[in-house]
C-alpha cells in the first residue's frame, strides 16, 4: 500500500469518537509533532505526552521509570493510540561509526538503550493498556534497520538497534494476537525528517517538515489493521523488507 496525505488534519476515521492518545518522546521534533497534531485533532479526547521531565516522566536510561509512568496512566486508559517516538542516533559524545574500528561498549550501549531496550518496555508494560476494540502501538524504526536493504553499511549500532527493535515488536506481535486480536503493533519508519537527530546528514535539506511527517504517520497509522500487526512499514505506507 502507498498512502500520501495533505490534508492539515488527517481523518483518522478507524477510531472511535473520543478517542484516547498516548506519545512517548515527545522532547523530540517528530514526537512534538505528533503531540500537536493529536491535539489539534476534533475527535482526540485526551492526549498525554512523556519525556524525562514529563509528570509522570520516562526515561530509558531509567528502566523503572517505565514502569511507573504506565501505571501511573493505567486509569486514564485503555488508549487507541501509543507511540513511542524516541529514538537515538548521535549525541554530544559519539557519531554514527563509519567502520569496524570505530565500535565501542558504550556507544552500543547508549544507542540500544533508546532505540531498543526502552521500547521493549515499553511493548511490556504499554501493550496491556491499549484498548481491545481498537489499539494501535506504534513504535518508531528506520529503514536503515532493515537487513536486507543494507547496501550502504555503516552506522553499526544504529543499525543493530533498529533491527532488534523490529524484531521484538514481530514477536510481540504474536503474542499479544492471542490476548488481543484486534490489537496492532508496528514498527515504524518516520522517512528522513528535518529534526535534530538528522540535521548533521544534511537532513535540514532533504528532510519533510516535522508537522507533515507526523500527518503522514497519523494517515498511515490510520490505515493499520489487525492482519497487519507486527509489520515493519514506512510513513507512506510501503512496507518494508526485514
Amino acid at each position: 500500500m502507498n498512502l500520501q496525505t495533505s490534508c492539515p488534519v488527517p481523518a483518522l476515521s478507524s477510531f472511535p469518537p473520543g478517542f484516547r492518545a498516548l506519545v512517548i518522546g515527545v522532547s523530540g521534533g517528530i514526537g512534538q509533532a505528533l503531540l500537536q497534531c493529536l491535539q489539534a485533532h476534533p475527535c482526540c479526547a485526551q492526549v498525554s505526552g512523556l519525556h524525562r521531565q514529563s509528570d509522570p516522566a520516562i526515561d530509558f536510561d531509567m528502566e523503572a521509570s517505565v514502569a511507573s509512568a504506565a501505571q501511573a496512566l493505567q486509569g486514564q486508559g485503555p488508549y487507541h493510540l501509543i507511540i513511542n517516538a524516541a529514538g537515538v542516533l548521535h549525541t554530544e559524545q559519539f557519531s554514527p561509526e563509519k567502520k569496524l574500528g570505530d565500535l565501542n561498549y558504550a556507544q552500543l550501549q547508549a544507542t540500544f538503550c533508546v532505540n531498543t531496550f526502552g521500547p521493549a518496555l515499553v511493548l511490556r508494560h504499554f501493550a496491556p493498556l491499549l484498548d481491545a476494540q481498537r489499539g494501535v502501538l506504534a513504535c518508531r524504526s528506520a529503514r536503515v534497520g532493515s537487513i536486507g536493504d543494507n547496501r550502504l553499511g555503516g552506522w553499526y549500532s544504529y543499525r543493530a538497534s533498529k533491527a532488534a527493535l523490529n524484531m521484538l515488536v514481530k514477536t510481540a506481535a504474536i503474542e499479544l494476537a492471542r490476548s488481543k486480536p484486534r490489537a496492532v503493533l508496528a514498527s515504524v519508519h518516520p522517512g528522513t525528517v528535518s529534526t535534530a537527530l538528522s540535521t548533521p546528514f544534511k537532513g535540514a535539506q532533504i528532510g519533510r517538515p516535522p508537522q507533515q511527517a507526523a500527518r503522514e504517520i497519523l494517515h498511515m497509522l490510520d490505515q493499520l489493521r489487525p492482519t497487519d500487526s507486527g509489520c515493519f512499514v514506512a510513513y507512506d505506507g510501503q512496507q518494508l523488507p526485514w
